[in-house]
């Protein structure tokens, strides 16, 4: 992210993510902090959060929005289906609740958490390159943190 990139000095960002299936969030993470460091965010202006799992995303992140601390607020999570309807319910729960944090607060919240209907799909999507959709997410709080800056968020971290 060279582009604007001077729009990022200062800015401080959360990243929220799930223990369960840790295999797999590990590597969302590691994507994730790959991102942040690339475009010169140094690694102390990045909080992380682990909660239990995916249901527990939103209220972490709520919390962190509100906080004030932070300009954009990255989920990171992993869904993958089973025999039953569980799937289903957390993965329309947690993806409402996450996109509710962003439209109530005004904090950019941005979506790594997967929703796989297999462990393999689960595993690729977290794999060290270009299609791991940690860095997409940390990629998209960046661009809005940035946009905040952009259209006078008043955020303005300096410390």
């Amino acid at each position: 992210m060279e582009q604007g990139s001077h729009q990022l000095q200062g800015r401080r960002f959360a990243v929220v993510v799930s223990r369960f299936n840790e295999e797999i969030t590990e590597g969302l993470l590691r994507g994730a902090r790959e991102v942040f460091a690339e475009a010169g965010v140094d690694g102390e202006r990045v909080t992380v959060v682990r909660v239990p799992g995916a249901f527990e995303i939103p209220l972490i992140a709520r919390r962190l929005a509100k906080s004030g601390r932070f300009d954009a607020v990255v989920c990171l999570g992993c869904l993958i289906k089973g025999d039953t309807m569980h799937f289903e319910y957390i993965a329309s729960a947690v993806a409402q609740g996450i996109m509710d944090v962003s439209a109530d607060t005004g904090v950019p919240v941005t979506f790594g958490v997967l929703t796989t209907l297999t462990e393999a799909q689960a595993v690729r999507r977290a794999s060290e390159d270009s299609d791991n959709k940690g860095r997409e997410a940390a990629m998209a709080a960046l661009e809005m943190a940035a946009l905040g800056r952009q259209f006078g968020d008043g955020a303005g971290h300096d410390g």
